[in-house]
């Protein structure tokens, strides 16, 4: 019997490792000053590893250097209400081999942050899990906060949302305290 609500389904690991590199942005989580931190990076997938370029004197590559993290990535459409994420757990290593770092510089890696970013981490992934939600179409989802009333969109939801407006209930800009 098929049905027509949501599924949500566990995925296997080669089926997680697929969807990763359909997706350019991912999340890598780590521990920076004994607090959980989660930054976006962009990545590429090289030989079932996630290969993030940073810069080698930064606070990333600081804290992730030799440190088990999290990697998650995901593609969402809030129309059809499905979906898939993936997490990723591993250790982190930086990359210090030349010919190593050589061959990675031919990656179609190029970091969106802004200087020098000729470092390279890789996550040896130990723990592959994913989860796919196959939604059913109906309305779609609205930001959290707005479904739960506490927030509204400014004057236009184009320009608001674009511009990064959101009102509280009262009216107020909760970022301008007016």
């Amino acid at each position: 019997m098929q049905s027509d609500g949501p599924v949500l389904a566990d995925l296997p690991r080669a089926e997680c490792l697929r969807l990763l590199g359909t997706v350019a942005i991912g999340r890598i989580s780590y521990t920076r000053q004994a607090l959980p931190a989660v930054e976006p990076v962009n990545f590429a997938l090289d030989d079932g590893a996630i290969v993030i370029r940073t810069n080698a004197g930064g606070k990333l590559a600081a804290a992730t250097c030799r440190a088990v993290v999290a990697f998650q990535a995901d593609r969402l459409d809030l129309v059809l209400r499905s979906g898939w994420s993936v997490t990723v757990v591993g250790r982190c290593e930086e990359v210090t081999d030349a010919a190593e770092v050589a061959r990675l510089n031919e990656l179609a890696l190029d970091s969106w942050a802004p200087g020098a970013r000729n470092h390279f981490l890789r996550i040896v992934p130990t723990i592959v899990t994913g989860r796919k939600l196959r939604g059913s179409p109906g309305r779609a989802l609205r930001a959290p906060l707005e479904v739960a009333g506490h927030y509204r969109k400014g004057p236009s939801a184009l320009s608001g949302a674009a511009a990064g407006h959101w009102h509280g209930s009262d009216g107020k800009d909760p970022q301008r305290g007016r």
